[in-house]
Parts: structure tokens; sequence; C-alpha cells
């Protein structure tokens, strides 16, 4: 009942005023840490630029980042530009962790950032971003940009339908090449790039710490095993109720091959580029099988 609640509010809210109030939400617990969280060491980049495509967990991160834990180690706020309405000249003010910029590459490098800063880009197999992207807009996003349209679509098709639709629709938007973007970008040592699989999967922790190290933050083990656990995946489906509020439907790595065909991938190496899934690193469509 209660999430059935939940699902109409989400889905009848209009987006601005959805903005506006996770601006509030956000200053108030940037307030509440701020007065009550000690800092013990702090971060030696003056902002630190998450980036990443849609799909690829930028809520989860985003609840790690903004984690009491993060800022006693690093004296760095959370600050999402979307919800300020992209009014700071230099898209994040000093001292904050710049959240979910879904940027390609060369908007990245264009926009004005200090001198000492570090990023990271969150990257994930497209085939699972299809797929993530076909259940979220037909089932559980909220009503932001054109997803009622898309929704609409998406209700009225069968499943195979649906997914070939959606992949046009997305390299539309340019969420293949802005993949393509930044893993064709020169090495930088100021920007690392992770996958979604590593972030997630079972070697979690030595990845964590690994890209907090990159951002210049030194969370002690213990302390790092706690604040991933305070946001793993299951618990977050225990709070949000997956499967019907939930951006976190699944997260598995490899579900696409639950919904692919010789079809579907045909349309997605039309749409995307037959060498994207290689140059990602990802293992190759190996057909349907008999």
């Amino acid at each position: 009942m209660l999430n059935r609640a939940l699902m109409y509010t989400k889905q009848h809210t209009p987006n601005d005023l959805r903005v506006r109030f996770r601006r509030v939400q956000q200053e108030a617990h940037n307030a509440r840490i701020r007065l009550t969280v000690p800092v013990v060491s702090r971060c030696d980049y003056t902002n630190i630029y998450h980036c990443a495509v849609r799909k690829t967990a930028s809520q989860w991160v985003k609840s790690v980042m903004s984690d009491p834990i993060v800022y006693r180690h690093s004296g760095l706020l959370t600050y999402d530009p979307r919800f300020a309405n992209w009014s700071h000249p230099r898209v994040s003010p000093p001292d904050r962790i710049a959240l979910s910029l879904f940027f390609s590459r060369k908007r990245f490098d264009d926009i004005p950032k200090p001198e000492r800063y570090r990023a990271f880009f969150v990257m994930r197999d497209p085939r699972d971003m299809v797929v993530s992207s076909y259940f979220s807009t037909k089932d559980s996003h909220g009503p932001m940009g054109d997803v009622l349209e898309v929704r609409k679509v998406l209700r009225e098709k069968p499943k195979k339908e649906g997914l070939l639709f959606l992949i046009e629709d997305l390299a539309k938007k340019g969420r293949f090449n802005a993949l393509r973007s930044w893993v064709l970008a020169p090495e930088d040592e100021a920007v690392r790039l992770v996958r979604y699989e590593d972030l997630t999967g079972p070697d979690q922790l030595e990845e964590m710490d690994r890209l907090l190290r990159h951002c210049g933050i030194a969370v002690p083990r213990p302390e790092l095993e706690t604040l991933l656990n305070r946001y793993s995946f299951s618990r977050m489906n225990d709070r949000k109720g997956a499967g019907t509020v939930s951006h976190y439907r699944k997260g598995e790595a490899g579900d696409w091959r639950n919904h692919f065909d010789d079809d579907i991938q045909a349309a997605f190496d039309k749409a995307a580029g037959s060498k994207l899934v290689e140059r990602l690193g990802y293992p190759a469509y190996q057909g349907t099988p008999d």
C-alpha cells in the first residue's frame, strides 16, 4: 500500500516541484552535516566531479558521496547543479563534490574548473543500460523530460518492440556517443574511468578504496566497510521498495542476456556502433541459444 502511494506521488508530482524539493533536501542535509560532523582530514582538491551517463548507479554514487563518513574524511559537501538550475558559473561552488554530471567528455573538458580537481566517469555495459532504461522508463522513473511520452510508447508495445524503440531513442539522445567520448579520450591523471560492474561487484571494497584515494579521500577500512554496507543494493531496495518505486531493480551485470536476441543485438550495433562494446571492454554477443 505504501509503495503504491509513493509510486503515485512520484509519477504525479511536476518535475519543477520535485527539483525544488530536492534542492531543499540537499541544502538541509549539508547544513546538518556541517554542524554535526567533525572533519578529521581534508581533501587536497578544490572540487571532485562525478560524471556519468544515465543508468550507471548515479543515485547510489550520490548516496555514498553524501554520507557523513565521506565528509568526515574530506571536508567536501555534495552539490547537484541540476537542483540549482545550473546557476553557478563554474558548475559547482568550491569545496564540493559535484554530482551526476551527464556530460560528454568534450563538454566536461570545456567547463571552467579549479587548478586542483579530480573527476571520475562511471561507465556500464551499454546493453545493460538499455535494459535498465527500459524497465525504469516503463515502470518507475519520475516524470522528467520526455519520460511520460516514452513510457506511453513502451507500455503500448510488446517488450521486444519496446526495446527496439528505446535503443533508437537512446541513440538520438547521444547516450552511446557520450560513452564513446570518454573511453576514447586521451589519458588524464585527473580523470579516472570506473566500471559500474566493479563498483557493485565482489571487489567493491577495493574498487571504492581506489576511487576515493584518486579523489584525495582516505577512508579507513572499517569505516569504508560500514559505508558500503549502509548503501548495499539490498538495503536500498528494502528502503525504496524493490520492483515498485526503486531504481535498483536488479543491478546485475549481464542482465541484458535475458532480454537481447539476434534482432535486438543487430539494432543495438546499428544504433551504438558495432565496436562500442569492444572498446568498453565488455564481452561480445554470442547469439541466441538454440
